[in-house]
């Protein structure tokens, strides 16, 4: 007969010195297996009388338990050796340092816009938005470049199939000017709705920065790029205005009252006179130099009455600008391209 707690001891000993999962099943096949000791006894007693296989089999079936125990204590203690082995692994020191994240900042084109948005707001300005994608008529007609004008040939654009609900041909806008077009003319419906007439109308004032489209692309030039487009509309504002306006906001753009400004006679089918503005430094690697920073002049009367006003009432001013140029010459960029290349190794030269 077999000593069957000196079996179950036997089995307990090997489960202890399991080093692993796999090691106690090994030690579990050699007694629980198909061929294991008690698997063995158990498929024995059918060869015992009755009386000694009710016996041998309650026996049988307690050292079974014990084993079954004892197997199951050590899985046990093997899972919770793997899991504190694993914690102390992925174990947090507190004491040490945070791991801080990178701090991002805004994208030097985006700073001008904040910086243009700021300066001309402190001196009553307004912000006007509008849509990317335009209509023929604020684009050109309105602004005095009707079909088969010269100058619509200076702003070849991406057009867009399909038309608007009122038929007019879609494109993406190629300067933000049709902007004012827009908010001076719902500033009109929206006056005379409430008034009935224009005995009172305030000034316009209001600057159109945002993104604008147009089929060139070089060192200075982007099929998209950003502009700011200022309007002031009264019953007396003179190109003096203007003038003094500009040269007051770049003076504040760049921080520098040295500047040097001058205006000269251009062409631009929505102004009349025009005039290019450039500036001159008075030191660093641009000093001496005359840059071309804007464009500009009286509002074309052409323009006033497509706003519902009457040129012989109203008369403004308006200007257009590039961010991206402005922003070139306030940090020393050469090229534009940078801009829109997303390396952050030139990002990066513009913390937060």
């Amino acid at each position: 007969m077999v000593d069957l707690d000196q079996l179950v001891e036997d089995a307990k000993r090997d489960f202890a010195h399991a080093k692993d999962s796999v090691s106690l099943e090994d030690a579990k096949a050699k007694y629980l297996g198909k061929s294991g000791l008690l698997t063995e006894m158990l498929k024995g007693l059918g060869k015992l009388e009755v009386e000694l296989r009710k016996t041998e089999g309650a026996r049988i079936n307690i050292a079974r338990a014990q084993v079954e125990s004892a197997l199951q204590d050590k899985r046990n203690a093997l899972a919770e050796a793997s899991l504190q082995s694993k914690l102390s692994q992925e174990a947090i020191d507190v004491s040490l340092p945070g791991r801080g994240r990178g701090v991002g900042s805004l994208h030097p084109v985006m700073r001008t816009w904040q910086r243009i948005e700021e300066i001309f707001n402190s001196i009553g300005f307004e912000v006007a938005e509008g849509p990317e994608i335009e209509n023929d008529w604020f684009n050109f007609t309105a602004l005095n470049s009707p079909e088969n004008h010269p100058a619509r040939s200076m702003q070849d654009t991406f057009y867009i199939d399909g038309q608007d609900t009122l038929g007019k041909q879609l494109l993406l806008r190629t300067h933000t000017s049709p902007m004012q077009i827009r908010f001076a003319s719902n500033k009109v419906k929206e006056y005379l709705a409430q008034h009935g007439n224009l005995d009172h109308f305030p000034e316009i004032r209001v600057i159109a920065p945002g993104r604008t489209y147009r089929v060139d692309s070089d060192a200075t030039h982007s099929p998209m790029f950003h502009q700011v487009e200022g309007l002031w509309i009264g019953r007396d504002v003179t190109f003096a205005s203007l003038k003094g306006i500009y040269t007051n906001f770049l003076k504040a753009f760049f921080e520098n009252n040295e500047l040097n400004l001058r205006f000269r006679p251009s062409y631009f089918p929505f102004t009349e006179p025009s005039a290019e503005i450039d500036v001159a430094f008075p030191s660093g690697k641009l000093a001496g130099r005359w840059l071309e920073i804007s464009g500009s002049g009286q509002v074309h009367p052409t323009v006033i009455r497509n706003m519902g006003l009457d040129p012989e009432e109203f008369i403004g001013f308006a200007f257009g600008s590039g961010l991206e140029r402005l922003t070139m010459l306030r940090y020393g960029v050469d090229d534009l391209r940078l801009f829109f290349e997303n390396d952050t190794r030139f990002l990066s030269q513009f913390p937060a």
